[in-house]
């Protein structure tokens, strides 16, 4: 199985690179893991923000298989605990699907993304910034990871 992270935004600010990159080397060897980026829509006071989301939505939907299994991070959606989180990824290595979690701009993702997915998980009821939810989701999928190899980073 391999999880790709597709995220709206190139600037990224270096603690966010850090902080993907060391969750990255933890897992390479066991999991098949990567991080994608599509440029943000540029933005500016007049702009039409809705056109901006669908600009960045086009940009994510063209990096999709047709047969990855697509995964939405909304605030919306579905609330998932870590453990949630290592039995959904079990499941999923199991059938063998290629996973590839969106993570929308400032603006969050769009219906054409929203449609597309599978699912859609929702890390935290807070509003997050998109930057923070890149290291948090990294961390996660290594705890995930850890329950799922007995590991013993994650402690219940």
């Amino acid at each position: 199985m391999k999880i790709n992270i597709l995220c709206v935004g190139t600037k990224m600010p270096n603690w966010v690179k850090e902080g993907v990159t060391e969750y990255e080397k933890r897992m390479s060897k066991a999991l098949n893991f990567s991080f994608q980026e599509v440029p943000l829509a540029k933005r500016s006071k007049s702009s039409n923000i809705v056109q901006c989301v669908q600009k960045e939505d086009r940009a994510m939907l063209a990096r999709l298989k047709p047969d990855d299994y697509v995964v939405a991070l909304e605030i919306g959606g579905k609330s998932i605990s870590t453990a949630g989180l290592a039995e959904r990824l079990r499941n999923l290595q199991q059938n063998r699907q290629d996973v590839t979690l969106l993570i929308g701009g400032p603006d969050g993702l769009g219906q054409e993304c929203l449609a597309r997915a599978a699912e859609q998980w929702s890390l935290s009821a807070l509003t997050l910034p998109h930057p923070l939810v890149r290291v948090l989701l990294a961390e996660q999928l290594y705890r995930a990871w850890s329950i799922l190899n007995g590991h013993p980073y994650h402690r219940d």
